[in-house]
């Protein structure tokens, strides 16, 4: 990491759960990071003090009490009050980093990129995590270098067991709260990869389904998707994979990339792997191919550097934009409403529901 001159950023924390905590070790490890507040519903007492750090209940009060106090908030709530906080933070000054998805649906974003326009000095970054992994860095690196040829398609699936896993609690299944399901909350993911290797897509079909969970989000999406130059996607979304899965396959013209497993804090995708394949020239299918296993995660640390670099340099944020935000949530309604029957039974057009809990400091 690059050691800055300047004093240490101060960072708060609103949501202070399973992600918010990890995002804390790697703030606290940055040199030029320091958190001094966090807040979450699940605290108890007001104002306290904690391990040099001030712990609050309520967002509202965190920002009262400590915008003046603070840098940077790091977002890291529930996805009807991503939006609702970040806009919040900017309107007093402070830089934001803000977990995906960046809220409910593509108006909910939309609304924070018309408060970011009026603070042009701010910085605001997204967590698309995934684009940090080395595997996926090491696979658009090939990619560019144009070794491969030209992508040709593309095949993702993204699953878990259920829609409520160990640790997570019951807002991610009611639609008013998260706005969609194992789409938005994981395959979110896949949608930006797939954007970030084949472009922007602007054919898409899909299907939508809740028929085995029984919830009113999502449990399965099925997508089929081309871009404008011809490259054509796949994507399975699931929450009934059983066994955790992530799985990209790339072909190109003149070989092929495979990205499987993925390292993260739940251990439960298997190694992380990236298989190149190059073409054989006798046409036998049987290419000559090189698989590297990645051991270590970097992604969290690689992300909250450029975020500090962008805070304190005034680097471009590479990824993770708003724009980038936006587009990504553009994708997944854009396959949300490709299902007939899926838009019109949600209204998917609609304008975002009106129960945000205002009153909670939340944890996502």
């Amino acid at each position: 990491m690059t050691t800055f001159s300047a004093s240490p950023l101060r960072v708060g924390i609103a949501g202070y759960g399973v992600v918010g905590k990890l995002r804390r070790t790697f703030i606290d490890a940055h040199p030029n990071l320091e958190t001094i507040a966090v807040c979450d519903r699940t605290l108890s007492g007001e104002s306290t003090f904690e391990d040099g750090v001030r712990h609050y209940t309520d967002y509202r009060r965190l920002l009262e009490q400590e915008a003046a106090n603070i840098d940077c908030l790091f977002v890291c709530l529930t996805n009807d009050l991503n939006p609702l906080v970040t806009i919040s933070a900017l309107e007093r000054g402070l830089h934001v980093f803000c977990e995906k998805p960046p809220g409910r649906n593509v108006a909910d974003i939309a609304r924070v990129i018309e408060v970011e326009k009026c603070n042009p000095g701010l910085v605001l970054k997204y967590g698309f995590n995934h684009r940090y992994h080395d595997s996926v860095r090491d696979a658009l690196a090939l990619i560019h270098s144009g070794e491969l040829g030209d992508v040709i398609n593309l095949r993702g699936v993204y699953g878990k067991s259920k829609l409520i896993t160990f640790g997570q609690t019951s807002w991610r299944t009611e639609r008013a709260l998260a706005g969609g399901g194992v789409l938005l909350d994981q395959g979110i993911h896949m949608v930006d990869l797939l954007r970030l290797f084949a472009g922007e897509f602007v054919d898409v079909h899909s299907f939508i389904t809740n028929n085995f969970w029984g919830h009113e989000v999502e449990d399965n999406a099925y997508a089929l998707m081309r871009t404008g130059d011809g490259k054509v996607a796949m994507l399975h979304s699931s929450a009934t994979q059983w066994r955790h899965r992530f799985h990209l396959d790339i072909s190109l013209s003149r070989g092929a990339l495979t990205l499987s497993g993925i390292l993260s804090g739940s251990k439960s995708y298997g190694a992380e792997t990236l298989t190149v394949a190059w073409a054989a020239g006798d046409e036998t299918g049987d290419p000559r191919e090189q698989t590297t296993r990645y051991n270590h995660d970097s992604s969290w640390a690689d992300e909250i550097e450029e975020f500090a670099n962008a805070v304190c340099k005034g680097a471009p944020i590479g990824n993770g934009s708003s724009d980038d935000a936006l587009r990504t949530m553009q994708l997944v309604y854009q396959i949300y409403a490709a299902d007939p029957e899926w838009q019109e039974r949600w209204d998917i057009s609609a304008k975002p529901p009106t129960s945000v809990r205002h009153e909670q400091g939340g944890a996502a």
